[in-house]
């Protein structure tokens, strides 16, 4: 269970702070050197005040529980800036600090807590036992690849953390880290804020339930008088959906014909990262199914039912298969993008919730898509423009998301080559 060791021997990490690459190489040592488990007695479990340690690296939160817990069960009292984990989750990344607003908060001794000893920078501590490299191949090992056993205490303590001899640049890695966090933080908060945004949008630009004119409308519409309810049925030239080759997923070629599934469709966007190919025997046998662009896309069963997108250039020829349904608008009376986004809109929730027995989301059948009742402007041009609002707004969604997403893989590369790679995890 040593680190790897580089071409020289010397247990250092790929990338290092100028003002440390002179530092020496990096101490392995056991845990235990620097953690002391506390054990403060609580209060019994019928009134203590429970904290719990979210799952992959998510942090420490105040448990909230529907009905007390039992008076027999023994609690001890946490300190803010004590190390946690679960001791059931530990292969799950259940690590992590006690915050300031928890000091206090209690846990059983199935989450035992640690005084971190002054030779040890408490978020450094954090970063190393919630790399893969860490938990997973000591877990097992420790575990026997059994993932409902605990990691006891005493095993726990005896797993080893490599460590920079000098605490500065174990802070100075933690500092590095947390500012990225703190970077990633607000990014996910301006992709909230969008998001929120949008859907205030989407509750003023469509008009709500018992009225026929909306909140919110382009100036250059506003004398165009009230929307009109129309069912979608005579809206459209076709609602259908598609099969599953037989054989499944042993059909699916890496090129091909885009063959769509539940998966591939999103909250009003395509999700084609996982997208498969059907060749070109299979994709005339479901010729009924294929995609026209501009198609709205609308999955009918299962636990993704109700997302919708529209059909653009990059799967136009494909097919789906029988989780979702084809919408075709035909003629000039309803933008295939409107209908998208009044689909994911609350409104079209709502009415797909209806049409589910006791709202289970079991499923919507083609009689019951035509059957939609759908608020829509006289003018073509004003539903196209509202289209493109909310269109634009999912664009900025979209480029938001791949912005966190391009900072949290910038990030795990740049914690590869912070700490030494433990031997090859074995899985």
């Amino acid at each position: 269970m040593s680190e790897q060791k580089s071409k020289q021997g010397t247990l250092v990490p790929e990338l290092r702070f100028p003002e440390f690459r002179e530092a020496g190489e990096w101490q392995e040592k056991e845990l235990a050197k620097f953690l002391t488990e506390s054990r403060i007695e609580g209060s019994a479990g019928d009134i203590a005040k429970k904290i719990t340690v979210k799952l992959w690296g998510k942090g420490v939160f105040a448990k909230r529980e529907s009905i007390k817990g039992s008076e027999n069960t023994k609690y001890y009292k946490r300190r803010a800036g004590q190390f946690i984990y679960s001791k059931l989750d530990f292969l799950n990344q259940a690590f992590g600090i006690v915050p300031e607003d928890l000091d206090g908060f209690e846990s059983t001794v199935d989450l035992p807590c640690f005084d971190i000893g002054e030779e040890l920078d408490p978020v450094f501590l954090l970063e190393y036992v919630k790399r893969e490299d860490f938990y997973k191949k000591n877990g097992e090992i420790a575990d026997g690849g059994r993932k409902a056993r605990r990691i006891q205490t005493e095993v726990f303590l005896s797993f080893p953390i490599v460590l920079p001899i000098h605490k500065a640049e174990q802070k100075k890695i933690a500092d590095c880290l947390s500012s990225l966090d703190d970077l990633i933080i607000a990014e996910t908060q301006k992709l909230d804020a969008i998001k929120t945004h949008k859907k205030g949008l989407l509750q003023q630009l469509f008009p709500r339930e018992g009225e026929t004119i909306p909140r919110l409308r382009f100036p250059e519409f506003r004398d165009e008088g009230e929307w009109e309810e129309r069912e979608l049925g005579p809206l459209t030239t076709k609602v259908g959906s598609g099969i599953t080759p037989l054989g499944g997923d042993k059909n699916y070629k890496k090129e091909g014909r885009p063959f769509v599934r539940s998966q591939n469709v999103g909250w009003g966007e395509l999700v084609l990262s996982d997208i498969a190919f059907i060749d070109e025997e299979t994709h005339a046998s479901f010729d009924s199914t294929e995609i026209n662009e501009l198609d709205v896309l609308l999955n009918i069963t299962g636990a993704s039912i109700g997302r919708s997108a529209v059909a653009d250039s990059r799967i136009a020829g494909g097919n789906v298969n029988q989780h979702v349904c084809i919408i075709r608008v035909g003629g000039d009376e309803l933008s295939p993008l409107l209908l998208n986004q009044f689909l994911i809109s609350e409104r079209g929730q709502k009415q797909i919730d209806s049409f589910q027995a006791g709202g289970n989301r079991q499923g919507l059948n083609f009689a019951q898509i035509r059957a939609f009742s759908i608020p829509l402007p006289r003018a073509i041009d004003e539903q196209n423009r509202i289209a493109t609002c909310l269109s634009s707004l999912d664009a900025l969604v979209a480029a938001q998301s791949q912005k966190i997403d391009a900072l949290n893989t910038y990030r795990k590369g740049l914690m590869q080559q912070l700490f030494p790679l433990l031997d090859e995890v074995q899985v």
